[in-house]
């Protein structure tokens, strides 16, 4: 299975999604279009066209990143979940997913994505 090209980012704070849109057109990845809000991620996903995500874990006015998780794995559809803090923030049932861990680097996330090709 060849490495994801078509990526969701789920992130809360625009200057780092703006660095993970500059380190998938580095990687030569597309994409998907971006989300800051539960409900907008879930509408960018209805929309299709996506191969995998970045999920931030913890989004803005307390909001988790659960239901965007739970939706991508109802559609079979891979992901990483971004987090600067530990194992124990993840929900049981996502804690065999990739993590990616912040600060992020370009290396990092080119490995994560990687992961999920296998």
């Amino acid at each position: 299975m060849p490495a994801p090209s078509k990526i969701l980012i789920v992130e809360d704070e625009p200057l780092i999604a703006m660095m993970l849109e500059d380190f998938l057109d580095a990687l030569d990845r597309e994409q998907a279009g971006s989300a800051d809000t539960v409900a907008g991620a879930l509408e960018r996903i209805a929309e299709g066209g996506i191969d995998a995500a970045i999920l931030d874990v913890n989004l803005r006015g307390g909001e988790q990143s659960w239901p965007i998780a739970a939706r991508l794995a109802e559609l079979g559809i891979p992901f990483v979940l971004a987090t600067g803090g530990a194992g124990d923030m993840i929900a049981p049932e996502y804690r065999d997913r990739p993590i990616l861990s912040k600060p992020f680097t370009m290396n990092g996330v080119e490995k994560a994505l990687d992961g999920l090709a296998g």
